[in-house]
C-alpha cells in the first residue's frame, strides 16, 4: 500500500489533543500550503486573531470549521480555555491575521501556557513578511536579525536604534504607515544617510512594491507621496 510522506508522519488529518501553529497568507489568498488547508479543514477548532478575517480565507478555500477568538486582549482568558480543550482531546489550529503565528503577535503567550502540560505543538510553515522581503531585498541574507516593530516610546526607541546602528547583520523591521516617515528620519539620524535600505510595501497584494536605495533617498521618496499599506524594511548591517 502506498503512503504519502505526510500520511506516514501522521499529519494528513489533525491529531487529537494537538495544537497546530498554521501560517496563513500575508495577502494573496493562494499563498497557503496544501498541508495547511488539510489541517485547517480537519481540526476541531480554529483559534484566530480576527475571526471575521479568517472566515474570509476559509470561505475562499471552501472550509467551514468552528472559530474561536484569540488575540492580545483576551489571551489571559482564552489560553487556559484552549489548554482545557486540548486536554479534552480537541485538535486546534492557531492562526493570525497574516503570516506565521508567533512573529509579532500573541502566540508566544499561548505556547508558554501549553508547554508545562506536554501538549504536542506542530508547526505548519508558510509565509512571513520578513522573509519574503529579505528574499527579494538584494541585501546579504546569510546573517540577519529580525526586530519586528520598534518601541513606540521615544526613550526606548532611541536605545534600540542606537544598538542597531552597530549591528553588522542585515536588519528586518516592520512599521505602520503613520510612523514610516518618523522611522526613515530616525534611520538617517542613527545609521547615517548612506546606509543601504529596502522598503517593501503591501507584499503579495495588488499594490505590492519593493523600493531600493539608501536611508536618505528613500526618506525623500516617501516624503513626496501618500503612505499607505503595511511596510517591511530591510536594512544593510554596519560594515564590519
Amino acid at each position: 500500500m502506498h503512503h504519502s510522506p505526510d500520511a506516514s508522519l501522521g499529519v494528513s488529518t489533525a491529531e487529537p489533543g494537538t495544537l497546530y501553529v498554521v501560517s496563513t497568507p500575508i495577502g494573496n489568498l493562494e499563498d497557503i500550503t496544501l498541508r495547511a488547508l488539510r489541517i485547517l479543514g480537519s481540526v476541531d477548532i480554529i483559534a484566530a486573531e480576527d475571526t471575521r478575517h479568517t472566515r474570509k480565507l476559509l470561505t475562499h478555500h471552501g472550509i467551514s470549521r468552528p472559530l474561536l477568538s484569540y488575540h492580545d486582549h483576551n489571551e489571559g482568558v482564552q489560553a487556559p480555555r484552549l489548554l482545557a480543550l486540548l486536554q479534552e482531546g480537541k485538535s486546534i489550529a492557531l492562526v493570525t491575521d497574516a503570516g506565521t503565528p508567533g512573529i509579532a503577535d500573541p502566540a508566544y503567550y499561548l505556547l508558554q501556557t501549553l508547554l508545562p502540560h506536554a501538549i504536542p505543538i506542530v508547526p505548519i510553515p508558510g509565509p512571513t513578511a520578513a522573509l519574503a522581503a529579505l528574499a527579494v531585498s538584494g541585501l546579504p541574507t546569510d546573517r540577519f536579525v529580525f526586530e519586528g516593530f520598534l518601541p513606540v516610546k521615544s526613550g526606548r526607541r532611541r536605545q534600540r536604534l542606537e544598538a542597531l546602528a552597530e549591528e553588522t547583520r542585515t536588519i528586518v523591521l516592520y512599521e505602520s504607515p503613520h510612523r514610516l516617515l518618523r522611522l526613515l528620519q530616525e534611520l538617517v539620524t542613527h545609521l547615517g544617510a548612506e546606509r543601504r535600505l529596502v522598503v517593501a510595501r503591501e507584499l503579495t497584494k495588488h499594490f505590492e512594491e519593493v523600493v531600493r536605495g539608501t536611508t536618505s533617498t528613500l526618506l525623500e521618496t516617501f516624503q513626496a507621496r501618500p503612505i499607505r499599506g503595511e511596510f517591511t524594511l530591510v536594512i544593510a548591517g554596519h560594515p564590519a
